[in-house]
């Protein structure tokens, strides 16, 4: 199981690439891993700016849909639409081509609440 070190993380499994003003979210490779085959992902939240902890859309795996929640406040910028027509992406490249949404980071300040590597591996135990 990948956890990339330059990225941050979650409790709720969503891992963070902060580029400046923009941060790229997905979901990591361990909570696709226990989602199980990715069916469709649903994002409608483009545009739209949200609250840290906000649910910003919804994965659908062959068993259960889960809630994707904001990492970070802002502004959703762009969604993966790579995603509509391939939503297993997310289980072969959580970190590359499985990313999600990009959104334009509205409290920098937040960004100390997230999880190193390190600490999301002992979240999860590993």
């Amino acid at each position: 199981m990948s956890i990339p070190a330059n990225l941050k993380y979650t409790k709720d499994h969503e891992w963070i690439k902060i580029d400046g003003t923009i941060a790229t979210v997905g979901i990591t490779d361990f909570a696709q891993g226990e989602l199980g085959d990715i069916v469709y992902v649903d994002i409608t939240s483009v545009g739209q700016t949200l609250n840290q902890h906000d649910v910003f859309g919804t994965v659908e795996a062959v068993k259960t849909v889960s809630d994707l929640f904001m990492p970070l406040s802002g502004k959703v910028v762009e969604f993966n639409k790579d995603l509509e027509g391939n939503p297993e992406k997310v289980n072969n490249d959580p970190y590359g081509e499985g990313w999600m949404v990009k959104v334009e980071i509205s409290s920098a300040t937040e960004v100390n609440s997230l999880l190193s590597a390190d600490e999301y591996k002992e979240l999860i135990g590993k």
